[in-house]
């Protein structure tokens, strides 16, 4: 208990430290001990963490969300328009009601733009307390992580060459994939955003979510936000 309490005050130490640190306190244990009970707490720390980050989730593996806008997952897809045009989808779920919070359009995204689609869902009530991303160089820009830190959200980031760490998105985005990309031809960057708000729609409010015991997003919101309010 000593370690995970020094661990959370300290996030950016390893075992080592916190093994000196120990010692200090009068705690009669060798550093094989405290690099065991440190790994087996899960406290060991991440590789290829972004550097100079000040808002990035650096330690333990994900846990799974319990109420709504608690963990958001984000990510991108690509697409092309009819005439052969770049189509970039940034895509951004609930993990915990499922929800489609944003499909946006555009032929290309900057850190700023991403940021600018947060704050939109953050004007309409919407902000996580950590968002799960990859490391794109969109996610893992300053810009971004410095909007993190302002608006006191956490970046969890995936580890490079493991997609499963944000299954939620990967689901997500095979499902945009079959029902909505692969089944129309953009004629233009409008038709292709006013499609993708259509689909978001439905999806949100139609389609039943068989890990929602065949509730839609929307239904299961509104049913957490009643057990909520007893």
């Amino acid at each position: 208990m000593r370690i995970k309490e020094i661990a959370a005050v300290r996030p950016s130490w390893g075992s080592p430290r916190i093994h000196v640190l120990l010692r200090r306190e009068g705690w009669m244990v060798n550093h094989k001990r405290t690099e065991r009970l440190y790994r087996l707490e899960g406290l060991n720390l991440r590789r290829n963490r972004p550097r100079r980050r000040k808002a990035v989730v650096t330690r333990g593996p994900s846990v799974a969300a319990t109420r709504k806008d608690e963990r958001w997952s984000m990510d991108f897809m690509h697409d092309q328009l009819q005439d052969g045009r770049r189509l970039r989808v940034l895509t951004v779920v609930d993990q915990y009601t499922r929800e489609a919070l944003a499909t946006e359009a555009r032929g290309s995204f900057s850190a700023h733009d991403v940021i600018d689609v947060l704050n939109q869902l953050s004007r309409s009530h919407r902000k996580p307390t950590v968002i799960q991303v990859d490391n794109g160089t969109e996610f893992a820009s300053r810009a971004m992580d410095a909007w993190a830190y302002r608006e006191d959200v956490r970046l969890d980031f995936s580890r490079p060459g493991k997609p499963t760490d944000n299954a939620h998105i990967e689901s997500f985005n095979a499902r945009l994939r079959a029902e909505c990309l692969n089944a129309h031809v953009f004629e233009s960057l409008e038709d292709a955003e006013e499609t993708l708000t259509s689909w978001r729609s439905d999806y949100n409010a139609v389609r039943p979510h068989s890990a929602l015991g065949m509730l839609t997003p929307r239904e299961f919101a509104e049913l957490g936000q009643r057990n909520a309010g007893r």
